[in-house]
């Protein structure tokens, strides 16, 4: 990447096409002079890793709460203020977020000086034929492919850059610069004293970098976690085993890779506890602590190996969660053979489902709501799973051997 003005009036021609303002919501000239982007959008513009519709960071001269009140009036988004003392606002506009924020330190310079990182305060002034403004070299960085600190001040002034600093590299696949990286690991404590909340939000996001599991277990081992870990016992295999290939190698689709990868990585990394700890949903400390059990059930064993009916209960207690699970085992052709199945949403044992309903059977056998009913649709439920009783009842030879199924279990029950 070249260096000099010129250079810099040449990237924010091309950042400019990049971007594509035209098709941004919030037309320019709705903003005031002086006006810039920065952050990540110019960022990932500069390293043509720009998503279709950004989030766009803009530093106004003042008053951007004010402004972002107007601009939702006059475009019809709503806003929201995220930081009434340092005057930040969001705009979320026909699907798009826009952060808004005024500039602090007196110029664009030096609101640019008070960042994280280099590569996040490189700004481009709204003005057409104007160059980038890169008052901390972060051009030369981005050249460099080095996430490094502006200042350990910078860094100390909220806490939570320490853990965004291991995220960003590894969303990036940049280095940490050494003097960076020395002081995540010195100030590591000062990360205790971030709301949970935050803290989570960074380890979700890391935990969907392609080379996120290096990040998780990097923040692991510097301490960075351990006011959330403490306690917290790792899965084998080890989170530096969960890269994209072992996803890829299961025969697992992107789509699936997108959710499954993540959530096998957070459940390798923490158990529910931690997940407690950090604030996190009850949705995902459950879907944790099930893939946990699962992974404790198996013992090392495929799940082919186990018997009828702990196998009948794994993939009922795990239905949804399947694919997270088998990418914590080790990779074979039975283990691809269940994603293809798990696929199939008729499928008797991966998505397990009586032959009948409760009402059905209800007034089928003249029985009552309660735990004898809920035992007999679990064994009904097993029997399809196994063949035993057919996936469809569309005949009447189906459904009469359903019913007399259930009347021989009652007459065991």
């Amino acid at each position: 990447m070249p260096a000099g003005a010129t250079a810099a009036a040449a990237l924010a021609t091309l950042l400019w096409q990049r971007l594509n303002p035209q098709a941004w919501p919030l037309p320019l000239a709705a903003l005031p002079a002086g006006s810039a982007l920065v952050g990540g959008a110019v960022r990932d513009g500069l390293l043509g890793r720009l998503p279709q519709q950004p989030d766009l960071d803009l530093v106004v001269p003042a008053g951007a709460i004010a402004l972002c009140r107007t601009l939702a009036r006059q475009l019809g988004g709503s806003p929201v203020v995220l930081d009434g003392e340092r005057d930040i606002a969001r705009l979320v506009l026909h699907g798009w977020t826009i952060d808004l924020a005024a500039c602090e330190g007196g110029s664009l310079e030096a609101d640019l000086g008070r960042r994280d990182f280099s590569i996040n305060a490189i700004a481009l002034p709204l003005q057409p034929q104007q160059g980038l403004l890169d008052p901390t070299d972060g051009l030369a960085d981005l050249e460099r492919r080095e996430l490094r600190a502006i200042c350990e001040a910078n860094l100390l002034s909220d806490p939570l850059r320490l853990l965004r600093g291991l995220r960003l590299a590894c969303e990036l696949d940049f280095k940490l610069a050494p003097q960076t990286q020395a002081w995540i690991e010195q100030h590591r404590a000062r990360l205790g004293g971030v709301a949970s909340e935050r803290v989570l939000a960074e380890l979700e996001k890391l935990a969907c970098a392609p080379a996120g599991a290096g990040g998780l277990l990097e923040a692991a081992r510097s301490g960075l976690l351990e006011p959330w870990l403490a306690g917290t016992a790792p899965l084998e295999p080890p989170l530096s085993a969960l890269g994209m290939a072992r996803g890829e190698g299961l025969g697992l689709q992107a789509g699936e890779l997108a959710w499954a990868l993540p959530l096998a990585r957070l459940a390798c990394l923490a158990d529910a506890t931690a997940l407690e700890r950090l604030r996190s949903s009850r949705a995902l400390q459950k879907q944790v602590q099930r893939l946990r059990q699962g992974w404790q059930l198996l013992a090392g064993r495929q799940p082919s190996a186990l018997q009828e009916a702990e196998r009948f209960g794994l993939h009922r207690s795990l239905e949804a969660e399947l694919p997270a699970l088998l990418l914590l085992l080790p990779p074979c052709e039975d283990n691809r053979a269940l994603v293809r199945r798990w696929r199939d949403a008729g499928d008797p044992l991966l998505h397990p489902r009586p032959p009948r309903d409760g009402g059905q059977l209800q007034a089928l056998l003249g029985l009552r709501p309660g735990p004898q009913l809920g035992a007999l649709l679990e064994h009904l439920s097993q029997e399809r799973a196994f063949g035993r009783l057919p996936a469809a009842v569309d005949r009447d030879a189906d459904q009469d051997a359903v019913i007399n199924s259930a009347r021989l279990w009652l007459s065991r029950h």
